[in-house]
C-alpha cells in the first residue's frame, strides 16, 4: 500500500456490534479502509467509524437495512463515491427473533428473518459480483458469508428459522463459489459458535453462553474478535487458493 487511495476496501454488514465490530476494528489494524452497515444504532456505528479513523484508515457508516434493495443499491452508490473500490464483503448481518417452538412462529417473523439472513447476503453479493469480478473489468475479491453451527444443529426449541436460514445462507456460499471461482472471487463462509455478543439478548436470554458453555468441548464461550481474525485470514491472501470452505469458530461443538 503507497498511499490511503491504494489500501482496500472491506465492508462490513452489520458493522456496528458483536461479531461486526470487531471485524471492523481488527481490519482496520491490518490496513484495510472500512465501510459498516447498520440498521438503528447510529451511535454505535459512528463509535466504530472513530476507532477505525483513529487506526488511520478512512471509515464509512451507512444505514442500510439487509433486506432493502434500495437501501442497498444507495449503500453501493455511496461505496463507488467514497472509495471507488471494493476488495471485500463480509455479509455478517443477522437478525434472530425471541426463542420459540416451531409451531408458535409467526409468518412475518419467518419472512424478517429470511430476507435479512439469507436473501440479503445474494443482495449484497450481486453488487459485489459486478465491482469485483474479472468480468466487469474487476480485480477480484473475497466474500466471506458469516453463518452459524445453528446451520448444523438446527435450534430445536429455539430458533429453527433462524437456523434454516442460515443453512440456506450456507448452500448460497457452495454455489456462488463456484460460480465465480475462475472470475478472482473467492467465497468462505465462517460458522460461528457461541459467541459472547448482544445478539443473545434478541432471542431473550442475555446470558445463553453461559448456560450452554459446559456443552462445548472447549468449556467456554468465544469472543467476537475471535471469529473476527478467522474472517480476516479467509478475506486475505493466506487464504489465496481457498474457496467454498467452511470455518467452525466453534470451541469444538
Amino acid at each position: 500500500m503507497t498511499d490511503d487511495s491504494q489500501a482496500p476496501l472491506i465492508l462490513i454488514t452489520g458493522g456496528s456490534r458483536g461479531i461486526g465490530a470487531a471485524t471492523a476494528r481488527l481490519a482496520a489494524a491490518q490496513g484495510y479502509d472500512v465501510a459498516i452497515t447498520y440498521v438503528s444504532d447510529e451511535s454505535a456505528a459512528l463509535a466504530v467509524v472513530a476507532d477505525v479513523e483513529a487506526a488511520g484508515r478512512r471509515a464509512l457508516a451507512v444505514r442500510a437495512d439487509s433486506a432493502d434493495p434500495g437501501q442497498i443499491d444507495g449503500l453501493f452508490a455511496a461505496i463507488d463515491r467514497e472509495f471507488g473500490r471494493i476488495d471485500v464483503l463480509v455479509n455478517n448481518a443477522g437478525v434472530l427473533a425471541q426463542q420459540s417452538r416451531l409451531e408458535d412462529l409467526s409468518f412475518d417473523r419467518m419472512q424478517r428473518i429470511f430476507a435479512v439472513n439469507a436473501i440479503g447476503p445474494i443482495l449484497f453479493a450481486q453488487h459485489a459480483i459486478r465491482r469485483m469480478s474479472h468480468r466487469y473489468g474487476g480485480r477480484g475479491g473475497s466474500v466471506i458469508n458469516v453463518s452459524s453451527a445453528s446451520a448444523r444443529l438446527g435450534s430445536p426449541n429455539e430458533y429453527v428459522d433462524y437456523a434454516a436460514s442460515k443453512g440456506a445462507l450456507e448452500t448460497f456460499t457452495t454455489g456462488f463459489a463456484r460460480e465465480v471461482a475462475a472470475e478472482g472471487i473467492r467465497v468462505n463462509c465462517v460458522r460461528p459458535g457461541h459467541i459472547y455478543t448482544d445478539m443473545h439478548a434478541s432471542g431473550g436470554e442475555p446470558g445463553r453462553v453461559d448456560r450452554v458453555k459446559e456443552s462445548i468441548p472447549m468449556k467456554r464461550g468465544g469472543q467476537p474478535d475471535e471469529v473476527a481474525r478467522a474472517i480476516l485470514w479467509l478475506a486475505g491472501a493466506e487464504a489465496s487458493f481457498i474457496t467454498g470452505t467452511f470455518l467452525d469458530v466453534t470451541g469444538g461443538k
